[in-house]
């Protein structure tokens, strides 16, 4: 044993970057099995931010290394979304700062440990198929086939990681999704006068593809009273908007065009 230890060591250097997170099941599929674990934890090699999750000590553990992790190391099927997805590309000084919550979107949910990681944030899991239907199916980033415009990504730390998000484009839908339990109408609003640079060609495509009645009609009222120029290149026969109304906001007033109840002081296009 005393032998095999520093190649061991030396190829857990290799396989597993200082910082990042791996599950018992990763470790047993390299070879680490749980008295070698045991071992290296004691001997300070190795640390637990939760049961059954490894690290090469680097500091706190942060909500970014943890997600990083699942999507590289872990082959998770996750992506930062929504609310988080646009404040990390630079929408943060139109919504009201709530880092303290982190939105993942995926066909399954992250491991339980996630919960379990001592960090001030808290992971927030959405079903990507809520949206898209459950033919999203796996985003499948390892051979490069995830949808075209839906995600990109930020490199992040000393190595920069990409950390893989969702588009602004579908990162407003899953946000609109939100409304109105979640997400304040007024903030959506100003969110939406500052989105002056959206690809048109993924808006289009995104709307498409969107099953959300509700969605579908929020983006096309909220488009239409900001008129960007984008929005005028966009197909408007795109959208499911379904049929009837939709009461949105308790007391508020009817938009006629797009049959949602709105706040009375934002206003309406019809």
């Amino acid at each position: 044993m005393a032998k095999q230890k520093p190649g061991k060591l030396n190829r857990l250097a290799r396989l597993l970057p200082e910082g990042l997170l791996v599950d018992a099941a990763w470790m047993g599929r390299h070879g680490y099995s749980t008295s070698l674990r045991r071992q290296y934890v004691t001997a300070g090699w190795l640390e637990q931010p939760a049961r059954r999750v490894y690290r090469r000590p680097r500091g706190a553990v942060s909500w970014r290394e943890a997600v990083v992790s699942l999507q590289t190391l872990l082959d998770a099927d996750l992506v930062v979304g929504g609310r988080t997805a646009l404040e990390l590309q630079g929408f943060s000084h139109y919504l009201t700062e709530r880092r303290s919550q982190v939105h993942l979107y995926g066909p399954e949910k992250p491991p339980g440990w996630l919960y379990d990681l001592p960090v001030r944030t808290r992971f927030v899991y959405h079903n990507n198929g809520r949206l898209f239907g459950a033919g999203a199916g796996k985003l499948r980033f390892k051979s490069g086939r995830a949808e075209a415009g839906d995600f990109v990504t930020q490199p992040w730390g000393v190595w920069e990681w990409q950390l893989r998000m969702s588009s602004p484009e579908r990162a407003i839908l899953e946000l609109l999704d939100e409304l109105p339990k979640r997400e304040s109408f007024h903030q959506v609003d100003k969110l939406f006068e500052g989105l002056v640079s959206l690809s048109p060609r993924r808006v289009e495509r995104l709307l498409e593809r969107c099953r959300s009645v509700k969605v579908n009609r929020l983006f096309y009222f909220f488009a239409d009273r900001h008129q960007h120029a984008w929005w005028k290149r966009v197909k408007r026969s795109a959208a499911d908007l379904g049929t009837g109304k939709r009461v949105l906001a308790r007391g508020g007033r009817l938009d006629r065009v797009y049959r949602i109840t709105v706040p009375k002081d934002l206003d309406g296009v019809g």
